[in-house]
């Protein structure tokens, strides 16, 4: 996977430091959860896997909520920062806006948006209610996928492209995606990714996801 931390979307980023004041809450609470995901190797970097390059990337709203579509703002760790044991607050970026028709993403911070932040954006915009999206790398839920019934994007398409953002909406339509809180990426190796009202509901239905994934065959 020699593209893996690719950003595919025109970043129209200010670099300047983010309030601990206004951000600090959320960050350590999305710390927190990073922390859970890193320790089960859902985010992380594997020498052996994807070319040594780190994977996974966590975010969670800031308000004003619900928010309109395209301006649900969202702190997102930043790009290339997946294999990082740990994150402080200067490796995240505040997405103010995003256009998925434009494939365009507007952000503050001293790191740049994770290359997935369309995808995040795309759904967030599935409901105002949505407030935590989680995505990580695990072989054995991707594996397991079509057993486990899991929404899955297209095989074609590529993770943190227009074409990703629309296979979301598209699987929201057609998919119990909404119910299941927890999709594969056909197309991205290894790819799952969660989300919930709460980091508990997004944490809970990934974690829940890896235990289905992990019994053995009877």
């Amino acid at each position: 996977m020699p593209s893996e931390g690719v950003t595919r979307f025109t970043a129209d980023h200010t670099p300047e430091p983010l309030s601990p004041r206004r951000l600090g809450a959320v960050f350590a609470a999305l710390a927190g959860w990073r922390a859970v995901l890193h320790r089960l190797g859902l985010v992380g970097l594997d020498p052996a896997r994807y070319g040594g390059v780190g994977y996974g990337n966590l975010s969670v709203r800031v308000g004003p909520f619900p928010g309109a579509r395209g301006a649900r703002g969202f702190l997102v760790s930043g790009t290339q920062t997946g294999g990082q044991a740990t994150l402080g607050l200067d490796d995240h970026a505040w997405v103010l806006r995003y256009d998925i028709a434009a494939n365009r993403v507007v952000s503050r911070g001293v790191a740049r948006p994770s290359s997935e932040s369309m995808t995040h954006g795309a759904i967030y915009d599935l409901g105002g209610h949505i407030r935590w999206v989680f995505h990580g790398h695990s072989p054995v839920i991707w594996q397991a996928a079509r057993s486990l019934r899991l929404p899955t994007s297209d095989a074609r398409v590529a993770y943190g492209t227009v074409e990703m953002a629309r296979e979301i909406g598209r699987l929201a339509r057609e998919t119990p995606l909404l119910d299941r809180r927890v999709m594969a990426m056909g197309g991205h190796e290894d790819g799952i990714i969660a989300f919930g009202r709460t980091a508990a509901e997004a944490g809970g239905a990934l974690v829940a996801t890896l235990a289905a994934a992990s019994r053995p065959s009877p």
